[in-house]
């Protein structure tokens, strides 16, 4: 008799209390902003619950959506056209924060490199799947695999280091190569790539002022306090004065025009300075859960297409979550990274609950312990 398919109620759990969080600190956080910049403390929330509605509605369709038809050429090359065109197209758009990275739809906006991350998932499970079966070229074979696989990928990077956008490319990069490693590359390509790389990211941060004074300021915030050191010194006095407890949910003081882009990528550090170091620690535990169940998915999956795309999903949430908490706690440079299903942002969301339905749907395929 077959086993009836359950989706991960872990991982499902898991998810929405993130989510629920979210809301909670986007409100905290953005309510004074909001209401002096719009008249309105409601703006930001009512967004983010908009785009969370999207979101769930989106990830319970892919939750009993089969995966494997993901796999289909048609899905995989219509994907790549479209991300292909966005991220194009982007770039004509009239610039907003001094990028080009948005595509204003009224109120709402979408952000091409987010939706960029799943589609390289979808990409390389697909192409390297193709690779691994009986037959085939293998991993390590620069003409019929890495060339091929990589080419779309190096594409995609370079045009979000166009918008500019490096911690985005950084982040994909990544997933790329733990997908690869994964997939049986040998650790002399894995480790070439990454000693390749490290020139390309030097003269990304020292040919651009901003990234070269991001720098500057992780090595030494208080050199300069008012100034390039001035988000990091903010966001550690918001962590530090949280204590154990915190001082209480809407009771920041960060967050009143002290701590920059607080309702997005330092949303940590305001939830740290209210919730205290219980809250700040309980979402560590959340994302460690998550990791747990995504993985556990990933390497109990019945075919490789499965193991490499939730490898793939997991390692971006998992990894942008800890790039964007080492951020706020001064243990990386800052880097436009928000905290996934917390920071403020529709794209991001949106992305972050579609690729956790596909998680999901994988998960209900895996064997049972």
């Amino acid at each position: 008799m077959p086993r009836s398919l359950q989706p991960d109620r872990k991982l499902f759990v898991v998810t929405l209390a993130l989510c629920f969080i979210g809301v909670v600190m986007v409100f905290s956080a953005s309510a004074v902003t909001a209401k002096e910049l719009y008249g309105n403390g409601y703006v930001f929330l009512e967004r983010q619950i908009i785009w969370l509605a999207v979101g769930l509605f989106g990830m319970i369709r892919l939750m009993n959506f089969d995966y494997r038809k993901l796999r289909e050429p048609r899905v995989i090359y219509s994907s790549v056209a479209v991300i292909l065109l966005m991220l194009i197209g982007v770039l004509f758009l009239d610039r907003s924060h001094a990028t080009h990275r948005w595509i204003h739809l009224g109120p709402l906006s979408l952000q091409p490199s987010e939706f960029a991350k799943l589609v390289v998932i979808l990409y390389l499970a697909w192409f390297l799947e193709l690779r691994l079966r009986p037959g085939g070229f293998g991993v390590n074979n620069w003409n019929h695999t890495l060339l091929p696989a990589l080419g779309p990928v190096i594409f995609i990077l370079a045009l979000i280091l166009r918008e500019p956008d490096m911690g985005t490319s950084c982040m994909i990069f990544l997933i790329a190569l733990v997908m690869l490693y994964e997939a049986g590359m040998s650790m002399k390509y894995v480790g070439g790539a990454a000693l390749g790389a490290l020139p390309a990211v030097y003269l990304l941060i020292v040919h651009a002022h901003y990234r070269y004074e991001r720098m500057l300021a992780f090595f030494s915030p208080g050199a300069d306090p008012q100034g390039r050191g001035f988000q990091l010194m903010q966001s550690l006095i918001a962590v530090g004065s949280g204590g154990l407890t915190g001082v209480g949910l809407m009771e920041s003081k960060q967050k009143l025009f002290y701590l920059p882009e607080a309702h997005t990528d330092f949303i940590y550090a305001v939830l740290c300075e209210e919730l205290g170091y219980i809250g700040g620690i309980a979402v560590v535990i959340l994302f460690g859960i998550y990791a747990w169940r995504g993985f556990r998915a990933a390497f109990r999956a019945p075919d490789a297409f499965g193991r490499l795309l939730a490898l793939g999903i997991t390692t971006l949430v998992v990894g942008q979550a800890l790039v964007n908490l080492s951020v706020v706690l001064g243990l990386m440079p800052t880097k436009g990274i928000p905290l996934p299903f917390i920071s403020y942002g529709g794209s991001s969301l949106l992305i972050m609950l579609l690729a956790t339905g596909v998680l999901l749907n994988i998960s209900q395929h895996a064997e049972a312990l």
